[in-house]
C-alpha cells in the first residue's frame, strides 16, 4: 500500500520538469514582452495596438488562448509546434499582458524628476531605462511579479488539455489507473503548494535584501 503510494507520487512528481519548464520559458517571455509593452506606450509608441493586445488576452480564457495557439497557429502559419513551445508561448503571451499592467502602474509611481534628471545629464535613453527606471520599478513592484509566478505556475495544470504530460495530467493517469480520483489529485496539490511555498521565501529573501 505505501510503495504503491510512493510510486504514485513520484511518478506525478515527475511532471513538475515540465510545469517548471513552462513556468520559466513564459515567465521570461512574459517579462520581455511586457517590459516592451509597458516601456512602448510610456513613450506613445502604438498604444492602440499594445491596450488592443493587453485587452483581448486578458478578456479570453488562458485555456482558450493555449488551445488557440496549439490547434490554430499551425495551420494559418503552416508549421508544427510540440506541446511545450506551444504552452510557452500561451503562457508567455497572457503574463505579458498582466507584467506590463503590473510594469505601468510601477513606472507611473516613478516621479517624473528622474526621467528630467537623466535627459539633463544627456544620459542615453536605452541607459535611462536600463540602469535608472527599471531597477526601482522592479524593486517595487516585486511582490505583484512573485504573485503573477505563482499564478502562471499554477495556470500550467491547463497544458494537460492539450495533452502535456505535467502534474495535473500524471494524476490523471494515476486516477484513472487506481479508479480513485482523491489521493492523486492531493498528491498534485501538495506539489503545487510546497512550490509555491518556496517561491514565497525566495520573493520575501530577495524582498528584504532590495530593502536593505
Amino acid at each position: 500500500m505505501i510503495d504503491n503510494f510512493l510510486q504514485n507520487a513520484l511518478f506525478i512528481g515527475t511532471g513538475i520538469f515540465l510545469s517548471l519548464e513552462l513556468l520559466f520559458g513564459a515567465i521570461l517571455l512574459g517579462l520581455l514582452l511586457g517590459t516592451i509593452f509597458s516601456i512602448s506606450r510610456y513613450n506613445k509608441i502604438f498604444p492602440k495596438t499594445i491596450n488592443g493586445f493587453i485587452s483581448i488576452i486578458r478578456g479570453t480564457p488562458l485555456i482558450l488562448q493555449i488551445s488557440f495557439i496549439y490547434f490554430a497557429v499551425p495551420g494559418f502559419l503552416n508549421i508544427q509546434l510540440n506541446v511545450e513551445i506551444a504552452g510557452i508561448l500561451a503562457l508567455g503571451l497572457n503574463s505579458s499582458a498582466y507584467i506590463a499592467e503590473i510594469l505601468r502602474a510601477g513606472i507611473e509611481n516613478i516621479p517624473n524628476g528622474q526621467f528630467e534628471a537623466a535627459k539633463t545629464l544627456n544620459i542615453p535613453i536605452f541607459n535611462t531605462w536600463k540602469d535608472v527606471i527599471l531597477p526601482q520599478v522592479i524593486r517595487n513592484i516585486l511582490p505583484a511579479l512573485t504573485n503573477e509566478a505563482i499564478t502562471l505556475f499554477k495556470d500550467t495544470a491547463l497544458i494537460s488539455t492539450i495533452g502535456g504530460l505535467d502534474i495535473m495530467r500524471k494524476s490523471q493517469i494515476v486516477s484513472a489507473a487506481e479508479f480513485t480520483y482523491f489521493t492523486p489529485l492531493c498528491i498534485a496539490g501538495a506539489y503545487y503548494y510546497i512550490f509555491i511555498l518556496i517561491a514565497e521565501f525566495i520573493s520575501k529573501k530577495i524582498e528584504k535584501r532590495l530593502v536593505c
